[in-house]
């Protein structure tokens, strides 16, 4: 005690001795602070700019300047000049904006902007700009900022027509200004001066002249134009429309063929999304486009038009083209003809399911007017059979079959056209680690071929076996499927073959593929082929092979060689080769084959017709490994997978998924309840929406049902990254409080410099829950077990170096008391206290940048970021996303399954 009383009468010495320096020295430091840029987001100040390190990088910031809308569904709109009368590139958007107080922002570029100075109400007389605004980026509440791929810019300055930036906001409820406080959302432009070798740019595609009729439920509003310039690559997508509009698509069209670009519900927020599938649209092909309306509701006929009483159609694709043959913008307003728009996918008139909360209002994006309450009242019209219950979860069929099955290792499922399940096992055969020698030679020869029946067709409703076929005549059974005429096509891995059976039960080979124990890679041989698909038009047939090779081969119905190809890529510098193919699926709505890359860890799906790389599905909740896939075309289509645990790393629960084909999505994962997934093998998913999957471990098949009443697991949106964009935006939030009563004052756009990173970034993976709990509770007990004696020791340590610091403070000055002057740095000196302060603040507390390291944030390519990545400090390399990452490393030694 006697020390704690000494310790402050030294302080008091001290301090006493101190007041008028420190006085001083507070004063310069106010006067510092008064220049500085105290909070990020206070538009009313000037930002100071930071040194050059490159002098060919800067930031553009723009911001609405402290604005209080006065009604709901406002639009203000303010313009920045571009920073230099020279050709720039923008490279990167960084929105500054809260879900909960704007509704969505919009940049365009132009020449000739309504007002140069100030910012105004662009929702009523005035628009965005006086010649054509060209769009350049959207952000919407709840919707993903668009993200450039790497070495793409938009170019302007020069003579691009684009001297002037238009920030559009939309303030959608005047409720979150019940404060006053003002708003000054933004966006950062991330620029260079460097010619990019990729140049992205915009396709409109746009309806004219379509009339809607009042109470019609369905009325098209159809676009097509013939592509006639270089080629482009479509990467991102963004539909328009007002109240009635319900779903819109658009597809390129190539040789009769149909692939998506993009399909969205414009009720969902209008910003662009990445594009379904990774194409190129070449000269000669076809883009069309679709907006589906219902004149429910309405009374009189709905035309084109500006107002909210009046309907517009427009799909955007935003794209980019090698810089030496660029086009920026482009457009498509010609009616498509109903011959070629009868054979548009399905999909084009289904409507996508769109929960209230995520609903936007329609509105003219230049002359908005306040719509009628039916904008969201207005019901979707939906048809049963194409949208799944949203609050369906997979769950298992505990009594099913209702008799035990004898079967051995399971290692592929089918079904007939008569919704019969298809079972193909080993029987007494297993695959170990002496089946196979290191040039994937069978070794067990010796054992004879499986002596009981291989193929099993079982009724899906109880399980009972309706018959059995396929005795010796396999040693390691693997893949299996069926064609229109139910005939059964088979792989073998032991005996490195393809077999066309009959489905009669006489075991009829009506085709084999391949020399019988002869593994090759030519186009004659394979080499433990995994999986087989047939197209259910051509006849087409398709083989994974396999463990040895990393190719698909493509034959005719007659078993002719027709070609093959290997892994596809969405990156163009590299392309990561199959590793072990193991299951396909045929989607025959998109004319598309899925693939199984097993040890990848991903789906890759492809033109069934070309091989022509479509998209790529990777998500961490695989656990680096799948081992099959099944699709149905419900919904816009889904892919059911099921996972495996891999030979090396961490592995993750073993589940099956649902995945939406369009976003990419996990809609639901699923696992059995009665006991567990061992070795996942293979998956089949009914008309009905039942599931089965084989299971080589257990030696079991499992049923699998909808269930709206157990409780829903499902992944809605696809996990940590929108975990990571709703977490990022409360930061947001938490910088947009209430601000001091300011006059409105001029926009300002600063020019910044961007900060070269100095080193490269690394993703740190997330722990798992109990890990971060554990240490705070083992902390909790500790500080609980310390004694009385410890603690007392721990406190007066620090206290008695204090104090002997103060005394030997108190000798060295003590010729100084009579004036009590200290010499201080200058304020603007970066050694001197605030600087310090102010360094350790911005370099050791990035929030941006602890988002980025520890939800799987990434710069790399098209991905979906958090709303609020403002730090300039962010790491601008190369990133892998765990969603879309490729392995490298050397594959090794195969596992059997």
């Amino acid at each position: 005690m006697g020390m704690l009383v000494c310790g402050i009468f030294v302080f008091a010495l001290f301090f006493q001795c101190h007041s008028h320096s420190i006085q001083n020295s507070m004063h310069r430091f106010k006067r510092f602070q008064e220049n500085a840029w105290s909070d990020p987001n206070d538009c009313s100040r000037t930002r100071q700019p930071f040194v050059l390190s490159n002098p060919y990088n800067f930031s553009l910031d723009i911001r609405i300047p402290g604005v209080i809308p006065t009604e709901s569904d406002s639009y203000y709109c303010m313009a920045v000049p571009v920073p230099t009368s020279r050709e720039a590139y923008i490279v990167d958007f960084i929105p500054h904006a809260s879900m909960d107080t704007a509704h969505h922002m919009i940049l365009y570029g132009c020449k000739t902007p309504y007002a140069t100075q100030g910012y105004w109400d662009c929702g009523k007389e005035l628009g965005t700009c006086r010649d054509q605004a060209k769009i350049m980026y959207a952000w919407a509440r709840n919707a993903p900022p668009t993200k450039l791929p790497k070495d793409v810019g938009f170019k302007v300055g020069g003579d691009t027509r684009i001297n002037y930036f238009v920030l559009q906001i939309h303030y959608g409820d005047v409720n979150s200004f019940r404060d006053h406080h003002r708003d000054c959302s933004g966006l950062s432009l991330r620029m260079t001066s460097k010619p990019q070798p990729f140049i992205a740019g915009m396709y409109l595609m746009m309806s004219l002249d379509t009339v809607i009729p009042p109470g019609k439920k369905v009325t098209n509003a159809d676009i097509a134009c013939t592509y006639k310039s270089f080629p482009m690559y479509p990467f991102a997508f963004r539909t328009h429309t007002h109240s009635l509009g319900k779903v819109v698509s658009g597809y390129r069209v190539r040789n009769g063929q149909w692939t998506q670009i993009g399909r969205q519900s414009p009720l969902l927020p209008q910003a662009f999304y990445p594009a379904t599938n990774t194409i190129d649209v070449k000269n000669g092909d076809i883009l069309a486009a679709r907006c589906m309306f219902t004149g429910e509701g309405r009374t009189t006929k709905t035309q084109i038009g500006g107002t909210s009483n009046d309907e517009m159609c427009n799909f955007y694709i935003m794209y980019y083209m090698d810089n030496i043959h660029s086009v920026p913008y482009m457009n498509c307003r010609d009616d498509g003809s109903s011959e070629l728009f009868q054979n548009i996918p399905s999909e084009a008139n289904t409507p996508i399911p769109v929960s209230p909360d995520h609903m936007m209002s329609m509105k003219h994006e230049s002359a908005p007017q306040k719509d009628a309450v039916e904008t969201l009242e207005l019901q979707q019209p939906k048809r049963e059979e194409d949208v799944l219950d949203q609050g369906a979860h997979l769950v298992e069929v505990s009594d099913w079959p209702e008799a035990e099955l004898q079967l051995g290792q399971v290692s592929g499922l089918a079904l007939n056209s008569n919704g019969d399940l298809i079972i193909f096992h080993r029987g007494d055969h297993i695959w170990g680690r002496v089946s196979f020698n290191m040039n994937g030679i069978y070794q067990q020869k010796d054992l004879g071929p499986i002596q009981q029946p291989t193929i099993i067709a079982v009724d899906p409703v109880k399980g009972r076996v309706l018959r059995a076929s396929g005795r010796n005549m396999f040693y390691l059974p693997h893949g299996i499927t069926t064609d229109k005429d139910d005939n059964y096509w088979v792989t073998d891995v032991a005996l490195h073959q393809v077999f066309k059976l009959s489905s009669s039960g006489t075991d009829q080979q009506l085709l084999v593929l391949g020399e019988a124990f002869e593994p090759g890679s030519d186009k004659n041989h394979f080499c433990q082929p995994t999986d087989v698909a047939v197209d259910p038009v051509t006849g087409n047939v398709y083989v994974s092979d396999g463990y040895c090779n990393s190719r698909i081969l493509k034959f005719s119905p007659e078993g002719k060689y027709i070609s093959h190809w290997g892994a596809g890529s969405s990156d163009r510098k590299r392309r990561v080769p199959f590793w072990i193919p193991h299951s396909l699926a045929f989607l025959p709505d998109k004319r598309e084959l899925c693939v199984a890359d097993r040890d990848n860890g991903r789906i890759q799906c492809f033109m069934a017709d070309t091989g022509e790389f479509v998209k790529e599905i990777k998500k961490d909740m695989f656990g680096g490994e799948v081992f099959a896939i099944a699709y149905s075309p419900v919904q816009g289509g889904l892919i059911y997978a099921v996972n495996g645990e891999p030979p090396y790393g961490q592995p993750a629960p073993l589940q099956g998924f649902v995945i939406s084909y369009s976003t990419k999505e996990i809609l639901d994962s699923f696992s059995p309840d009665t006991q567990e997934f061992k070795i996942p093998h293979d998956i089949v998913v009914t008309a009905d929406g039942s599931v089965f999957v084989g299971d080589a471990a257990s030696d079991s098949v499992m049923k699998f049902v909808q269930s709206a009443k157990a409780e829903h697991r499902s992944v809605k949106k696809g996990g940590i990254e929108v975990q990571e964009i709703e977490e990022t935006e409360t930061f947001v939030q938490a910088n947009l409080k209430p601000l001091p009563k300011i006059p409105a004052q001029s926009p300002v756009a600063v020019v910044q410099k961007i900060q070269e990173p100095s080193q490269k970034q690394h993703q740190q993976p997330l722990a798992a829950p109990e890990e971060k709990e554990k240490p705070q509770t083992v902390a909790n007990q500790s500080a609980q077990g310390i004694s009385p004696a410890v603690i007392t020791t721990l406190l007066l340590i620090p206290l008695v170096v204090v104090i002997a610091i103060g005394v030997f403070i108190r000798w060295k000055k003590g010729r100084m008391y009579n004036d009590c002057q200290v010499k201080l740095e200058p304020s603007g000196s970066t050694g001197g206290i605030l600087g310090k302060i102010r360094g350790k603040a911005a370099g050791s507390l990035n929030l941006g940048n602890f988002f980025a390291s520890h939800k799987g944030y990434t710069r790399h390519g098209f991905d979906r970021l958090s709303t609020e990545g403002s730090d300039l400090e962010k790491d601008d390399e190369d990133g892998t996303d765990s969603e879309n990452e490729e392995y490298s490393a050397p594959p090794p030694p195969v596992s059997s399954s």
